[in-house]
């Protein structure tokens, strides 16, 4: 078990990121497209954070155009350049799936102070 775990160990990024659910952040994402790379950002309110560890996955929502999109990121990811944290949110909820029913102003999420 401690082979196992010692992997697990190297995998992890040596600075988590700290951000909570109902949170909206910023994440920098490495695209490669060809032989070109370049870095794309994505921004939205985090609706869940699943596992734990290494398999540790965020699930981001935003709304552009109207349309609402959901973009599931690992966190240990190599791709994952940077996540800015843009405000903290006031939940008390620890998956925020209701969000998808909701339009507008219901679908926002309250700063925490």
């Amino acid at each position: 078990m401690t082979a196992i775990d010692k992997i697990t160990q190297d995998q992890l990024r040596a600075e988590p990121f700290v951000f909570e659910i109902g949170s909206t952040v910023r994440v920098h994402v490495r695209i490669k497209e060809g032989s070109r790379e370049r870095i794309q950002v994505y921004e939205g309110v985090v609706i869940a954070k699943k596992h734990g560890g290494v398999s540790e996955t965020v699930t981001i929502r935003r709304v552009a155009f109207g349309v609402g999109m959901e973009r599931v990121f690992p966190v240990n990811s190599p791709f994952i350049e940077k996540v800015e944290l843009v405000r903290r949110g006031k939940v008390r909820r620890a998956k925020l799936y209701y969000l998808r029913d909701r339009v507008g102003k219901a679908a926002k999420v309250k700063e925490r102070i």
